[in-house]
């Protein structure tokens, strides 16, 4: 098991590497120089046609943007070792600050949907497989292939028109903590982690609702029937443990999921965090932070699947590290 673990580990950090530099290739051929932008904000103007060429050598041999790009990961990497993520060329300010003040929130709004797509969707299909054949197992069946298929940026339009615009029911956008006010935050992230929770909920039920219906006539249920024991006792202890394998593997995705759609519904609903913080800084050329927000994002997608790894073996003791 330990060996195992150290196995996945270093995978997950080879992994994390590449991630990290297709990440550094990719922002760089991007169109646009980032140090006009810098110029820009530095010099207070808002123009970006006010770099002299002098200035634009100074300023690429300051950020390192002069040396070659390997030299330049390189620097990087060893900055980020030694715990510096560097400074954002759009703000001025270090970007450990800039994510330490935005990560609370995504992580608030992704554990919230997270926790109501992954358990709303394993009840619904739960339920459909124990009723299977009736009118509400066909109509939720019918809705979760529905669910697959909605975009999740369009479905948060959708909801802000009829909620918050219609009906007047949730604010259009915006953003409460909720240790400042937990009811009004309440009010505020309904319809965000509806947005993206309802295409997972309904993910996760038709998963669910297939592996139960493959246990269901397994051999040990059927004697689980014939001993009289009760239904309650042979779903939870025979079928749905059994039928948890495929749902736990499926669990990282689901995160990987729902942190790429934080970048639309944090947009849509202009949201401080983490995802509006990356579109942001992609639009202006914001190097360092581009790369910090997706070294971050593969760090926590690689965790999850070390921990669902790690999950199947309590699942299923057939299952052996080697």
């Amino acid at each position: 098991m330990t060996a195992y673990i150290i196995r996945r580990i270093f995978m997950g950090i080879l992994t994390l590497i590449l991630v990290t530099m297709l990440v550094f290739l990719l922002v760089r051929l991007l169109p646009g120089d980032p140090l006009m932008r810098y110029m820009a904000n530095f010099s207070g103007t808002g123009q970006q046609n006010i770099m002299t060429p002098e200035q634009h050598e100074a300023l690429l041999k300051q950020f390192g943007l002069d040396k070659a790009i390997y030299i330049q990961y390189w620097d990087w990497i060893t900055d980020i070792l030694r715990g510096d993520l560097g400074e954002s060329l759009g703000v001025q300010q270090p970007i450990s600050k800039l994510i330490a003040d935005v990560l609370p929130r995504t992580a608030y709004i992704g554990i919230l949907m997270f926790a109501v797509g992954t358990f709303g969707g394993i009840l619904a299909g739960i339920y459909c497989a124990l009723r299977r054949g009736t009118w509400l197992d066909n109509t939720i069946t019918t809705i979760a292939n529905i669910g697959l298929t909605v975009p999740v940026f369009w479905l948060g339009i959708l909801l802000i028109y009829v909620f918050a615009y219609k009906l007047d029911w949730f604010p259009m956008y915006g953003w409460v903590a909720p240790w400042d006010n937990f009811w009004k935050s309440c009010r505020y992230v309904v319809l965000p982690v509806a947005s993206v929770a309802l295409g997972g909920i309904a993910g996760m039920a038709r998963l669910t609702r297939s592996c139960m219906l493959e246990v269901i006539g397994a051999d040990y249920v059927r004697t689980a029937w014939a001993k009289g024991l009760r239904e309650r006792v042979i779903v939870v202890r025979h079928q749905l443990k059994n039928a948890m394998i495929p749902v736990v593997t499926s669990l990282g995705g689901t995160l990987a999921i729902i942190l790429g759609g934080s970048v639309f519904i944090e947009t849509v609903f202009s949201i401080p965090g983490m995802g509006r913080l990356m579109t942001q800084a992609i639009f202006d050329y914001d190097y360092q932070v581009v790369q910090a927000s997706a070294l971050i994002f593969g760090g926590i997608v690689i965790f999850s699947n070390l921990v669902v790894d790690i999950a199947w073996g309590w699942l299923d003791p057939r299952i052996r590290y080697e």
